[in-house]
């Protein structure tokens, strides 16, 4: 085994990946190597670079830069068995550009219940226009996706846990499922990151990252990614190019930034969401709490199974109470943001409703529901600011 053959820690590798020599050119970090037009020396350069395979070599900007190639690679190292990654805006583009890969008019996809609701609003919308036809489905339907798979089905899109209440799917047996009908599966990762979930390796086709979230982890860059199993990447890459989809290398260079502490904030993340949740648990305001490393959390078995670690975002359900007792619950808080994403060192609270993106599933719970992010602010001071607002929930509900 050589040197580059030793198996590398979390905070190694990310530390690490992504930084080829003929990129960085002795700097620690890649530069920001920003370009539309590339110059060539003549006509006969100019039409070589056209015929050939322009992965990882300057042809023009929307094609990338050492930049963008960087934290591409840096991802793909991330995920064991990946053949590469391509880098998109958001998110979100990065979810539609994954789709698009895949399906075709006349197609079926198969996305859960529980998605994020810009992918439902993207199957319900834009693939609907295009004659790509959604099934919804239980999250927790596991070996059962065997006798869901119909006969056009062309993909099964995963979210693991859910965005808004945490179910946690069984990716082996729906991937198994996914293979014996020659089904492509995608997983949206963003949750767990390739860190504490190496999806790849568990048999996912492509995977992706709201990098906005965790990769970044300042709250201050769109970014998406999807990696890819071998096999995938080709199509990936000429869908993408084919949408003109391209990450700004200032934003990737952030991304690449933030990539170097992610598996220490995700610890931090991780430590603190555990200690507020089995508080939360305790509180008498609080009906259930909705985190997968908990064995109330649907799916909790699976997650002990197949994760080795949680991140830092969570929901809680009130025991009754009004839309009024809640808004005066998170309106006060004081080191809680009101705002959508998460992932970045601050800690945020949102009011949910799940029961307003799903179609297939039914919830009954006892009031109304809470999501927090936790961020990298002491726990104690989280602890005693949700305490405070408890305080003012029981006093108006």
């Amino acid at each position: 085994m050589n040197k580059t053959d030793t198996p590398k820690g979390d905070s190694t590798r990310v530390v690490g990946a992504g930084r080829r020599k003929e990129w960085t050119q002795g700097i620690v970090n890649t530069p920001v190597w920003r370009a539309s037009t590339i110059l060539y020396d003549s006509v006969a350069d100019l039409r070589a670079a056209g015929a050939r395979d322009t992965h990882h070599r300057l042809f023009y900007g929307r094609r990338g830069t050492p930049t963008q190639w960087s934290l591409a690679d840096a991802l793909t190292e991330l995920e064991p068995g990946a053949e590469g990654t391509f880098l998109y805006p958001s998110g979100v583009a990065a979810i539609a550009a994954a789709l698009l890969s895949v399906l075709s008019p006349g197609d079926e996809v198969l996305i859960p219940d529980t998605a994020y609701d810009p992918t439902r609003s993207l199957a319900t919308g834009l693939l609907a226009r295009m004659g790509i036809t959604t099934r919804f489905y239980d999250p927790l339907i596991g070996a059962g996706m065997a006798d869901f798979i119909g006969d056009t089905t062309a993909a099964i899109l995963l979210e693991s846990p859910g965005s808004l209440t945490f179910e946690v799917q069984d990716i082996p047996a729906i991937v198994a499922a996914a293979k014996a009908r020659g089904v492509t599966t995608l997983l949206d990762n963003t949750w767990a990151t390739p860190l504490f979930f190496p999806a790849i390796a568990h048999g996912i086709d492509l995977t992706i990252l709201a990098c906005t979230k965790y990769v970044v982890g300042h709250s201050d860059v769109m970014l998406g990614s999807v990696t890819a199993a071998p096999g995938h990447f080709a199509r990936l890459r000429d869908t993408s190019f084919q949408l003109g989809q391209v990450a700004s290398p200032d934003d990737c260079w952030l991304g690449s930034r933030g990539l170097r502490t992610m598996a220490i904030r995700l610890r931090q993340h991780e430590q603190s969401a555990l200690q507020i949740a089995r508080w939360l648990q305790d509180q008498p305001e609080v009906a259930t709490v909705l985190h997968p490393a908990l064995p109330s959390c649907p799916g909790h078995a699976i997650f002990q199974r197949d994760f080795s670690g949680s991140s830092g975002l969570f929901s809680f359900v009130l025991d009754g109470g009004t839309e009024a007792a809640r808004a005066a619950l998170i309106d006060g808080l004081a080191h809680f943001g009101i705002g959508y994403s998460w992932g970045g060192y601050e800690s945020l609270a949102i009011p949910v409703d799940p029961h307003r993106h799903r179609s297939v599933t039914q919830r009954t719970d006892a009031g109304p529901m809470v999501r927090l992010q936790i961020g990298l602010e002491d726990p104690a001071d989280l602890i005693a600011d949700l305490a405070a607002g408890l305080e003012r929930f029981a006093a108006t509900r």
